[in-house]
């Protein structure tokens, strides 16, 4: 049935199109004049040596041509490329090694479909490529791949779930309608699945008043469900209108849907954000009393809350109340405790938990037990015990990612004469790790070494950046343009102005 409501909801979409080398290393030169980066390493243990091969000639062909157009980039890979060998697995590699250069992955993305040998992308490639274009905000490449793929048959849910929430955060709210609305076209169903996708895609960007505006034309023709109610009681308690939220849990009681532990949990965070937290003890005992007690998940929100708000003692006393309450402690209640027995200056007792407690009650380590380990032995200055926790991470086969390495590497940046630290711990998170840098990374290595005086350094990490087509924050420009002022370094001075210019950073 053609949903006529929501099209009025909506206006048509703007118009769209038609169907790197990473400075590792300081320079002894003090030269100011900028010169050639060199190539970009992004290796990793995943591809074999012929594979790592094919990987840096494609990083070089790309790399040439980074100041042109994507078609520069393909006809690129093109002339100098052509013979390399290249399966589905080997592209998913390369496109998971890009990091947010959307670019270099957009032009190796349409040259690997262009070669005319029996490869064909897999669907992780086309979803992966639409994901990174939507984070980008590169809407116009972003709709031209997904008519392509709608071509040949190959859009999902997932495909849509990840466009709907990248066009929801670049605040194309009306396109996120729009794609909803032409899903049947696509060969896809606008069911309860499909419509909770845009609701939570709406919701948890806080337009939520929106969300129910599209739900009041959907829910005559689309049944809702418990997941339904669930995703408007967290958006309205994201806005902090927790009135509308004990609203919706009425509705949705007369829905014959009771309220789940999820959907106390979501009111219970928004008192916490509200710091209403007697509240929140009286919601918590309500529960016990409706037979729906709280779980590990409640409970981990709650003592973050508090310890957010440096309740320290308040936030360890929620921790006592759950383990009394018979409630299994997990990873993540874990995880939570750690950091806040390290921000609350119990630093033994944290490690104590992380190496004793979690291994005695069987609960595994992930990526962010490790990360939380290394971030606060870096908070007291314990660099050699968090480096002691990565190369752990190593032994258990947990692969670190940026946020492994941006606690260690803000330490080494803090003191004067540990800049081949931070070369070292480069040259592991993208020969180890194979991991390509983002803009948080990219401002942490730039401010930091701006401040130890390794201006070159990082005005090529800069360059790297902008030629990543990653725009730098206003803060990082002036920074740099300030420092290479005084230390006279007229070339890049006057790039820096352009690029500030260029990207409408001018104050």
């Amino acid at each position: 049935m053609p949903l006529r409501g929501l099209r009025r909801l909506r206006r048509c979409c703007d118009a769209g199109r038609t169907l790197l080398p990473l400075p590792l290393l300081r320079r002894s030169s003090s030269s100011s004049a900028p010169s050639p980066r060199p190539d970009q390493d992004s290796s990793g243990s995943a591809l074999t040596a012929e594979e790592e091969a094919a990987f840096e000639r494609i990083k070089s062909s790309l790399f040439k041509a980074r100041k042109g157009s994507v078609e520069d980039l393909v006809r690129s890979l093109g002339a100098e490329c052509s013979e390399i060998r290249l399966t589905s697995g080997v592209a998913d590699s390369l496109l998971r090694r890009f990091g947010d250069d959307w670019k270099s992955a957009l032009g190796f993305f349409r040259w690997a479909q262009s070669r005319g040998d029996g490869y064909a992308h897999t669907p992780y490639a086309c979803d992966r490529m639409v994901d990174l274009l939507g984070k980008m905000k590169q809407i116009d490449w972003m709709w031209d791949l997904l008519s392509e793929m709608h071509c040949r048959g190959m859009v999902t849910v997932d495909t849509v779930a990840k466009s709907i929430r990248r066009l929801a955060g670049a605040r194309r709210w009306k396109d996120a309608i729009l794609l909803f609305d032409q899903l049947e076209d696509m060969g896809l169903e606008r069911n309860t699945e499909t419509m909770n996708v845009l609701l939570d895609a709406l919701c948890k960007e806080k337009k939520v008043e929106l969300a129910r505006e599209v739900f009041v034309v959907l829910s005559p023709h689309i049944a809702p469900d418990a997941y339904t109610f669930n995703i408007f009681v967290h958006g309205w308690c994201s806005v902090r209108r927790i009135d509308e939220a004990m609203w919706t849990i009425e509705e949705m009681k007369k829905k014959r849907f009771p309220p789940m532990v999820m959907t106390y949990t979501a009111v219970l965070e928004g008192y916490c954000k509200q710091r209403k937290f007697r509240r929140v003890y009286e919601l918590l005992d309500s529960m016990g009393s409706q037979g729906c007690h709280p779980n590990v998940i409640t409970y981990t929100m709650i003592m973050t809350s508090l310890a957010k708000c440096e309740r320290y003692e308040e936030a360890l006393s929620v921790s006592d109340r759950m383990r009394s309450s018979g409630c299994e402690p997990d990873t993540l209640f874990y995880n939570s405790l750690i950091n806040l027995l390290g921000k609350a200056g119990h630093l033994f007792e944290a490690s104590q938990v992380f190496r004793v407690e979690m291994p005695r009650n069987g609960v595994p380590r992930n990526l962010a037990t490790y990360n939380t380990m290394i971030s606060i032995l870096c908070q007291y200055g314990r660099d050699d015990e968090a480096l002691d926790v990565l190369k752990e991470m190593e032994s258990q086969s947990c692969k670190p990612d940026l946020q492994t390495y941006q606690p260690l590497l803000r330490v080494f940046l803090s003191r004067r004469g540990h800049v081949d630290a931070v070369e070292h711990l480069l040259r592991e998170l993208v020969k180890k790790s194979g991991l390509g840098l983002d803009l948080d990374t990219y401002t942490l290595l730039i401010h930091g070494l701006c401040r130890v005086g390794e201006i070159d350094w990082a005005y090529r990490l800069y360059d790297e950046m902008v030629g990543s087509e990653i725009k730098p924050r206003q803060k990082t420009c002036e920074l740099l343009l300030s420092e290479t002022q005084r230390k006279n370094m007229e070339a890049y001075v006057e790039r820096i102005r352009n690029d500030i210019i260029s990207f409408g950073l001018c104050p």
